[in-house]
Order: C-alpha cells, then structure tokens, then sequence
C-alpha cells in the first residue's frame, strides 16, 4: 500500500522538475520562484579573470602559455638509447621527470613493469652500460634493492627502469635490457603498456 503511493509521488516529482515549472515540491504542492541562473549572479571582476594563470603558469593551457615554454622543449628532453637483448639499438628522446619505464612504454620498447612502476616487482631491470652514468644515479632505496634481488641476470650496474628518472646530467645514457625477467607469462609475450 505504501509502495505505490510512493511511486506515485516519485512520478509526480520527475513530472514537474522535468517541465521545469517547479523550484521545489513540498506536502502543499509545487513552489514556483524565480531564481536567476547560477552563472549570472557569480559576477567576477575582469580582473580578478585569468590571474591564477599569470602566477601559476602551470595551469593554461593556452596556446600563448605554449609558445612562450617552446624554446625550452628542446632543452627539457634527454637523449636516451635502449640495447635489447638481441644488441639491437633504439634511441629515443625523454622529457626531464619521465622514469625510463614510462619512455619505453611510450617508445613501444619491450620492457614490461608489471607493478606499474609501485618497487612491486623487478620486471623492468636494466643494466647502465656506461660506470659514469650510473655514478651520477641517486642510490637505490632498500625497496628498489630488494626487488633487484629478485631480478635475472643482475649486475653492478643493475638498476629498475621505473626508478630511473630523466634528468639533464643523464643525457646520452645507455641502458640494456636484459634477456629475460622473471614475470613473463609465457616465452615469446610481448609486454602491452598500461
């Protein structure tokens, strides 16, 4: 008994909100006023207008913002070139604060971070193949030497992909990738970017 009254009710409201008549229902019935829209009564002075863009420049997204930063894009990637197992050279450009894990990715270069980049897993080893760029490497966290622990074929020079973050002292870095991880589904999966 009370089911259908209430679905009554209900119907009788998406009834009038619908038509747009209402503002409000009530037990009495439908009120109806006249409400200015929302964008009208929020009345910003035009000076107030874009200047979380001047200070913050970070957040336009506006052509002009683009072509003041456009001298800097050059400046803002590292050279960086990937050995795969088969001594097969790929070299890409990487934007400063990209991981290697994430360049490869992007690069459809076949290394595969199965954890995503979270120090989960060791799927994304590479070898630094030049002493001196390891040298200039932060040193591996605990986590990150934990998981390495883990990882096939490790070297001195042994280091997560997803780890490596790209900076200018970093630029011409080589890195290899390893013959084999321990997480492959099968022999011959080819690793899909998430």
């Amino acid at each position: 008994m009370l089911l259908p009254r209430l679905l009554r009710v209900g119907a009788f409201i998406v009834k009038e909100l619908s038509r747009g008549g209402c503002t409000s229902i009530s037990r009495t019935g439908c009120t109806r006023q006249h409400w200015r829209p929302f964008i009208e009564l929020q009345s910003v002075p035009r000076v107030f207008q874009g200047s979380i863009f001047q200070k913050y420049p970070q957040f336009s997204t506006t052509a002009e913002n683009d072509v003041s930063h456009g001298s800097n894009k050059q400046k803002d990637m590292i050279n960086v070139t990937f050995v795969d197992k088969d001594g097969e050279e790929k070299n890409i450009k990487v934007p400063v604060g990209m991981s290697m894990l994430e360049a490869a990715h992007e690069n459809d270069i076949e290394l595969e971070g199965a954890c995503e980049g979270s120090l989960a897993c060791s799927t994304c080893h590479v070898i630094v193949m030049d002493m001196d760029y390891y040298n200039k490497l932060e040193d591996p966290t605990d986590e990150e030497n934990d998981m390495l622990d883990l990882a096939f074929g490790l070297t001195e020079t042994s280091r997560l992909g997803c780890q490596i973050v790209a900076s200018p002292e970093l630029d011409g870095i080589r890195l290899a990738i390893p013959a084999a991880t321990r997480n492959f589904a099968v022999d011959g999966y080819v690793p899909k970017p998430h």
